[in-house]
């Protein structure tokens, strides 16, 4: 059962799958601290300006997913702290049809904190990522991984930093970006940056932004296909990893089979 929010929200979390949906015509802001193991899964139904904080514990392990089939444009602003040997993954799966700007911060703050920013991203319109993850201590580790399937009119802008401050020895920041587009001339943009200040430190980033190779589709279309089934069937194929997120199989059914519907629409318009 999910729980709604309407109104601005402070929640106290601990262990647990936790689901919410977004439904307001307000400004909404909204905290989470988590301790323990946390998962919790955000669907946005309709919003226009969200700014959301996160605490997780020492020792917590946390993890959201926000699911986003929001009927305007949205605007989120985010800030995401980890303290001691926690591990907090912050997942997005975008799959509506309306622009974005979205602002992302997480802070590694003690000794041990673990924390990944991914996406999967389904780019019919505008969409606009600036994702920051820092580590402020030793024997941090951060990561980024971004997928997205950019259609014909979408327009994506990725910005990607990884920050490494002095005292974050023996300390690891990590970018994975992948666009994939299906026409030439699409408008894809991503920086990947790494901005380091520590000399013992591991930290690597790889991007990628390409179109679908012609022979594969050749294939495809041989044995039967469309065009927009060979679309639908390629994107699943790039996004579907991210309703892997939460450890719950009745979850991960429902969101897969909601993004299979949903991919098979989008690629048929």
């Amino acid at each position: 059962m999910m729980t709604p929010i309407h109104v601005d929200t402070d929640l106290q979390l601990a262990d647990g799958l936790f689901s919410y949906e977004i439904d307001s015509e307000r400004k909404l802001n909204l905290t989470f601290r988590c301790q323990g193991d946390c998962r919790i899964f955000v669907r946005i139904k309709h919003a226009a300006d969200i700014r959301v904080r996160t605490y997780a514990a020492r020792n917590a392990k946390v993890t959201y997913l926000f699911w986003n089939e929001d009927d305007c444009d949205l605007k989120m602003d985010e800030t995401h702290e980890a303290l001691a040997d926690s591990d907090v993954t912050v997942a997005y799966g975008e799959l509506n049809d309306h622009a974005i700007d979205r602002d992302t911060y997480l802070a590694l703050l003690e000794p041990g904190a673990r924390g990944l920013l991914s996406s999967a991203n389904l780019v019919e319109t505008r969409r606009s990522y600036n994702m920051q993850v820092v580590n402020y201590a030793p024997k941090t580790y951060g990561n980024m991984e971004n997928y997205a399937v950019v259609l014909e009119k979408g327009k994506l802008m990725i910005n990607a930093v990884g920050k490494m401050v002095k005292g974050a020895s023996h300390s690891e920041s990590h970018q994975t970006s992948r666009a994939l587009s299906f026409a030439q001339g699409q408008n894809t943009e991503i920086l990947p940056q790494l901005l380091i200040d520590e000399n013992d430190v591991q930290a690597s980033h790889a991007m990628s932004i390409g179109q679908v190779d012609p022979e594969q589709l050749y294939y495809m279309e041989s044995r039967g296909l469309d065009r927009n089934t060979c679309t639908a069937l390629l994107a699943q194929g790039y996004l579907l990893p991210i309703a892997d997120t939460i450890d719950d199989a009745d979850l991960r059914q429902m969101l897969k089979d909601e993004m299979e519907r949903k991919l098979e629409e989008l690629c048929s318009m």
